[in-house]
């Protein structure tokens, strides 16, 4: 299954009209029809759009699966949307400088630590 037949069965599956799609997406009505029409896929800078607004991560939508399974490799990484809470938080943390870093991680070593000895 290519990439553009899974966004428009995970359309399907989300009763998402095209319209809507487009609109969350900020990806032009004519592209996504396209995608459909003429078979093509949607560019590379919007895989992680498309994801966020159809809730899957890019393993499902660029291989179908969840990424998780034993016939695979661990993945050592880990794709956070910079506008999320989290991702926010990797910002911040790399505004700080190297030293400021290196406190806040200490502190999140030794909060940690402290979980486990609970």
């Amino acid at each position: 299954m290519t990439i553009s037949e899974r966004i428009f069965e995970l359309l399907d599956k989300r009763g998402m009209s095209q319209k809507e799609f487009s609109e969350k997406t900020g990806i032009a009505q004519s592209s996504i029809s396209d995608w459909k029409r003429k078979k093509t896929n949607p560019v590379s800078e919007k895989i992680l759009i498309i994801c966020n607004v159809l809730d899957v991560t890019p393993y499902e939508l660029l291989g179908g699966t969840d990424g998780v399974g034993s016939r695979s490799n661990p993945s050592d990484m880990i794709l956070i949307d910079k506008n999320s809470e989290y991702g926010s938080a990797v910002m911040d943390f790399l505004a700080l400088d190297k030293g400021n870093q290196g406190r806040l991680l200490g502190y999140l070593k030794a909060l940690t630590e402290m979980r486990q000895d609970s």
